[in-house]
């Protein structure tokens, strides 16, 4: 496949983006069949979330015939979480789709620099820093996260921490109404609930790699996420050359509502390994 170096766009309409039951599996009819490329897909998540928020792409994948991990993140730093996450995939055999959500992309970015068998990156929600960028300057301008930290996170302290670093957790009302904002309420308060903290040091600390510069990406941008911002998230796979997806709508957990139009977005970057 080509890589679109014009950062072009692919916009999906709302009924599209919601595909019937069973239409993920029949999306690519003309791709090779997925033990064609054996490839496997490396589902990678983000803070204040665990592995458990790829459950809905993780079936429509299954239910498609593809390989797929879902891998737990430790949220303690950029270095040590990008290491763990290298170090997964090298119990895997053949070529890998690495897929990062949120903080997730920072640490896909770092993971699968010089990793020849990482074929594809695709950047859900996510951050895609060049090398001496952090996490946390990539939000981007009207974030929710750009506020007040005394009222955005509860603050706890954690084991083994240096210096000032502490744990992380996202306030309830701003886990509602600007993390989970298109989820049932009930749903989005579950997740609230049972959160994971993300140490301070997972947005504080510089990127070391920028792999997008050598591997063929995807973008798939919710326009009403209000965590990374839609502008951000543009800018970032504009700089990347990578192929975009715009879902209209959505928020910033658009993979756990939205699983199939993310599903969609994989599978394009499966399509493309050989």
């Amino acid at each position: 496949m080509t890589r679109c170096r014009a950062s072009c766009v692919l916009l999906l309409s709302a009924v599209a983006a919601v595909p019937a039951p069973g239409a993920a599996a029949a999306r690519h009819g003309s791709c090779p069949s997925p033990g064609a490329a054996r490839a496997t897909v490396v589902l990678v998540h983000g803070a204040w979330a665990d592995a458990s928020s790829w459950s809905g792409e993780v079936r429509a994948l299954q239910r498609a015939g593809h390989a797929v991990r879902a891998v737990a993140n430790p949220l303690r730093g950029l270095d040590g979480d990008a290491q763990t996450v290298r170090d997964f995939l090298r119990t895997l055999s053949g070529p890998v789709v690495l897929v990062g959500h949120s903080y997730g992309g920072s640490v896909i970015t770092n993971a699968a620099a010089g990793d020849p068998d990482v074929k594809a990156l695709v950047y859900v929600s996510a951050a895609a820093p060049d090398v001496g960028q952090t996490t946390g300057q990539l939000s981007g301008s009207g974030s929710a996260l750009g506020g007040d930290p005394a009222a955005l996170y509860d603050r706890a302290s954690y084991p083994g921490a240096s210096g000032d670093a502490a744990d992380l957790y996202l306030k309830r009302e701003v886990f509602l109404r600007s993390f989970a904002s298109d989820l049932p309420r009930e749903t989005a308060d579950q997740l609230w609930a049972s959160q994971r903290a993300a140490s301070t040091v997972a947005f504080t600390t510089p990127s070391k790699a920028a792999a997008w510069k050598k591997i063929p990406s995807w973008y798939f941008i919710p326009t009403g996420d209000r965590i990374i911002v839609p502008a951000s998230q543009r800018a970032m796979a504009k700089r990347a050359g990578s192929k975009v997806t715009e879902f209209p709508g959505g928020s910033h957990l658009t993979l756990i509502s939205h699983p199939d139009a993310v599903t969609r977005v994989i599978e394009d970057a499966l399509c493309s390994v050989r």
